[in-house]
C-alpha cells in the first residue's frame, strides 16, 4: 500500500505542490479513500494528502467513522491530519519518513496517542521511509533553487 502512496505523493509534483500521498483501506484491503497535496491546485490550506483521502474514504462509506480502517501516507501527519486521524476513528496509522519540523506522531507532538483523547489507533511508522524522504528532499532542493 505504501507504494500506492508514494505514486500518489509523485502526482502531486505536477501542481508544485509537497509530494504527500495518503490512501484509506478498509478492513478487507480495499482501498475506499486515496489523496495527495492539493493545496497549491485548490488553494485549500486543508488540501492535505490524510485530510483528502479520510474525505474520500468517509464518502465512500457514507459516515465519517472509518472505524476498522487504516491510513497509509508518506510523511507523517502535522497535527490537523492527526486530530482528523483521531476524529474519524481510524483503527490504524501508517506512514513512511517522520518529519521534523510539523510531525504530530511523535517528532514534535504525540497527538495520536495521547492517552487524554478518546481514541488511539495503532501507529506504524518508517515504512518505505527513505524512498519518502527522498522525494521530499528532491523537491524541496528544486524549491530553494528556484
Amino acid at each position: 500500500m505504501m507504494e500506492q502512496a508514494l505514486l500518489l505523493a509523485e502526482s502531486a509534483l505536477a501542481d508544485a505542490d509537497v509530494p504527500v500521498g495518503a490512501l484509506v483501506v478498509d478492513a478487507d484491503g480495499r482501498v475506499i479513500g486515496r489523496g495527495r497535496n492539493t493545496r497549491e491546485r485548490d488553494g485549500d490550506p486543508t488540501g492535505h494528502a490524510e485530510v483528502v483521502a479520510i474525505r474520500e474514504a468517509a464518502a465512500a462509506r457514507g459516515e465519517w467513522r472509518l472505524e476498522g480502517c487504516t491510513l497509509v501516507v508518506t510523511l507523517e501527519p502535522c497535527t490537523m491530519c492527526a486530530g482528523a486521524i483521531v476524529a474519524a476513528r481510524m483503527e490504524r496509522l501508517v506512514f513512511g519518513a517522520f518529519d521534523d519540523k510539523a510531525g504530530a506522531v511523535g517528532s514534535l507532538w504525540d497527538v495520536v496517542r495521547d492517552r487524554r483523547l478518546n481514541h488511539r489507533p495503532e501507529v506504524v511508522s518508517g515504512v518505505l521511509a527513505d524512498r519518502s524522504s527522498a522525494l521530499l528532499r528532491e523537491f524541496f532542493a528544486g524549491h530553494r533553487q528556484a
